[in-house]
């Protein structure tokens, strides 16, 4: 059987382009024992990678080095195992990296998982019922704490993570919900979700707009984009309000990391910015995906996700998050679920 690959050509300077990809085919190996292979079905695209490609060390996983599998997310069938966790026939997901077949010993550095709701759509496992959704929830309801009748603010919010945390917030009854996105088409998408405003960071007058949202302030701001965005909300928070780092996608790109120019806002409300990273909160990934599944099943969260077919198409698909093309959580179909 043949493996396609996508490999580093080159280190991204700022957003990447075509020429950092290489595709390239190689021959594939037998499981060996611990090992399953893997067809992946459908893989994750974010702005992470372009940093994996760039040399840096994320995750506690070694730098890319040039010519090695660019890291990635995936969902997939297990073909053959040899692995005592795992059986063929069951859909997993986990790190499959961008090829077509992972041979794979799913160590647990790996941290792969079986996809238990198996009466949804396999490629939620990259969405909502997965490490996207893992991470809009326990960042958001474990690290932000959420209140009830209490305003809630959301960046990103049309991305793969924001969109799921405006809808747990009309879920869990915080008011107002809102988000704010790029683009009169992105902020209509908001209001389709719910959202009880949806302000356009395109607009020279965002903190106004904030302020304007939310004349009492902002009680649970979670930034996906940081940047001006994050100075506009900290111009705009309430008494012990709390600011959750999930993403920063607006100074990834940057020579040098840019930090909030008016930090102290935070001292004059008693509030709180707090950072997490997913895997640290590994032990709720259950409760995540069972109040998500169960709000999916409800009709209460609609998770979006905008799929892109074919596995050449992975580039083009990471250069455009940072045009914001995609709305939604970014997947790349590899493989039919029905194809072996």
């Amino acid at each position: 059987m043949i493996n396609r690959q996508w490999t580093v050509a080159a280190r991204p300077q700022g957003v990447p382009v075509a020429t950092d990809f290489e595709l390239r085919e190689s021959e594939l190996t037998r499981p060996g024992d611990g090992e399953m292979l893997i067809q992946v079905l459908y893989l994750s695209v974010a702005p992470v990678m372009a940093m994996y490609m760039s040399g840096e060390s994320i995750a506690q996983r070694p730098p890319l080095a040039l010519g090695d599998v660019i890291h990635g997310r995936g969902v997939g069938r297990v073909l053959v195992s040899r692995h005592q966790d795992f059986e063929a026939g069951d859909i997993v997901h986990g790190q499959m990296g961008w090829q077509t077949y992972c041979v794979t010993a799913a160590l647990p550095e790996d941290r792969f998982y079986r996809y238990s709701a198996t009466d949804l759509p396999a490629h939620l496992a990259l969405g909502a019922l997965g490490m996207t959704g893992y991470s809009a929830y326990c960042g958001f309801v474990d690290v932000g704490e959420p209140r009830a009748g209490r305003p809630v603010l959301v960046s990103g919010a049309a991305g793969g993570v924001g969109h799921m945390v405006v809808q747990i917030a009309k879920n869990l009854g915080c008011a107002p919900v809102v988000g704010i996105a790029g683009g009169p088409e992105k902020c209509a998408f908001l209001q389709e979700l719910g959202c009880d405003a949806a302000l356009d960071y395109r607009r020279d007058d965002l903190e106004a707009q904030i302020r304007a949202a939310c004349p009492d302030g902002v009680d649970l701001y979670f930034d996906n984009v940081g940047g001006e965005v994050l100075d506009a909300a900290l111009e705009n928070l309430a008494f012990g309000a709390r600011i959750v780092l999930c993403g920063s996608i607006a100074e990834y790109n940057l020579d040098e990391p840019r930090g909030p120019a008016n930090y102290t806002r935070l001292r004059r409300h008693d509030a709180s910015m707090r950072g997490f990273y997913v895997y640290n909160h590994e032990a709720g990934f259950a409760a995540a995906e069972r109040a998500m599944a169960d709000w999916i099943r409800a009709g209460t969260l609609r998770p979006v996700q905008q799929i892109t077919d074919g596995f050449e198409q992975l580039p083009a698909a990471l250069m455009g998050l940072y045009s914001g093309a995609n709305t939604g959580k970014q997947v790349v179909r590899v493989h039919d679920e029905g194809e072996t």
